[in-house]
């Protein structure tokens, strides 16, 4: 068996594919694969959450992806294979223990084949390796524009620690739970959406910001050949904030997003480091605020869960978790008022969406350690 958590990742969201900071934590729910080794090196796996049966070789992956929910494992396969040499495939199940949308759920799909992969191939692999790994199977074959915040918190978190990584040199730090903080759970609420990154509009979104960059850096009289891309992290707050204006308005936006977003991890990781919580829940709503505004993503569903909990007494703050197109928010929550927190944003919300009645759900969460191989 492998498993690898989900994760939340409070405040930092829409800037790590920008080389921007994030502040994470992993939950106690993920992805688990059972599975028994292949040594013909066939790999065959089927999915307690979608249909048909996937199969391919260990050594033959389809060159391009087929469009299926096994596009995830077989850029896994793909990248993997790139630096060892695969003899065992595999036969396995996989299942997530929540719904799907938001909580880095293709992430955690890859790392925990990667995981079962590496295993009956007899590969050892760092942390750092089983990051980059994960990376390049999605960002490369399955072709999403991430960065890398999805693979570092569910590979790197540890069980009541923050996790404060700056994806530009993959520096990080644990920040550990205060003892004077506040205690807190983390509530996840599933708006009955269900969907896929790849055809989202977080692609758009991501090229937006990067035009707005380049944009940046002419006015600036920049030269582009001293970057290797147009990254938001290479062009100082300064220079934005002189040339902000003159940027059509959809790339002004999201940039004020990157750029705030920045401060706000920042100003969170000091916060959780001091044990101040509530400082911290309240940038997280800041952070949800700009996505919704400055980002420009979040169906409306996952909108109005955003403003329930913004309203109800015990959340100290939340946000979408992941793109923010549909899937879930999550909350960091007073364990005090868990009961009346969840009938409270379930009474709301579905006096609004009462179609979602048989797909909405709430879960409550407790921090977690990374995966481990």
């Amino acid at each position: 068996m492998s498993f690898c958590p989900y994760r939340v990742c409070p405040i930092g969201a829409h800037s790590d594919h920008n080389l921007g900071k994030i502040t994470g934590l992993a939950i106690d729910k993920g992805i688990n694969i059972a599975y028994a080794a292949k040594h013909n090196g066939v790999v065959e796996m089927l999915s307690l959450q979608f249909p048909k049966r996937a199969q391919w070789h260990i050594n033959s992956v389809p060159s391009e992806k087929q469009e299926d929910w096994a596009d995830y494992l077989r850029g896994a396969t793909w990248a993997l294979g790139k630096n060892y040499s695969l003899k065992v495939g595999l036969c396995g199940v996989i299942e997530g223990t929540l719904p799907i949308g938001g909580l880095s759920s293709s992430a955690a799909v890859i790392i925990s084949f990667l995981e079962a992969l590496c295993k009956v191939n007899g590969i050892v692999m760092s942390q750092q390796e089983l990051i980059d790994t994960a990376f390049d199977a999605e960002f490369n074959y399955v072709g999403v524009n991430v960065g890398k915040l999805d693979q570092s918190c569910e590979v790197l978190s540890k069980k009541e620690h923050l996790l404060y990584l700056d994806t530009k040199d993959g520096q990080y730090e644990l920040i550990p739970q205060h003892p004077g903080m506040k205690p807190y759970k983390i509530a996840i609420f599933f708006s009955g959406l269900e969907h896929s990154l790849a055809g989202s509009k977080f692609n758009m979104r991501v090229d937006e910001l990067r035009s707005g960059v380049y944009a940046l850096q002419a006015f600036a009289g920049m030269e582009y050949g001293k970057f290797n891309e147009a990254m938001a992290r290479n062009v100082p707050r300064e220079v934005y904030e002189r040339f902000k204006n003159r940027l059509p308005e959809q790339w002004a936006r999201r940039c004020e997003h990157w750029y705030t977003e920045f401060e706000r991890v920042e100003k969170g990781a000091e916060a959780w480091r001091r044990g101040d919580i509530e400082e911290y829940g309240r940038l997280s709503f800041a952070s949800g605020r700009s996505s919704i505004h400055n980002w420009e993503s979040g169906a409306p569903e996952q909108i109005r869960l955003y403003e329930i909990m913004t309203r109800t007494d015990g959340i100290y703050g939340g946000r979408f978790s992941g793109a923010g197109f549909k899937g879930c928010c999550m909350a960091l929550i007073d364990p005090a008022f868990e009961e009346s927190i969840s009938r409270t944003v379930t009474e709301q919300y579905l006096r609004d969406f009462p179609e979602m009645k048989d797909k909405y759900a709430v879960f409550i969460c407790e921090s977690a350690d990374g995966v481990s191989l």
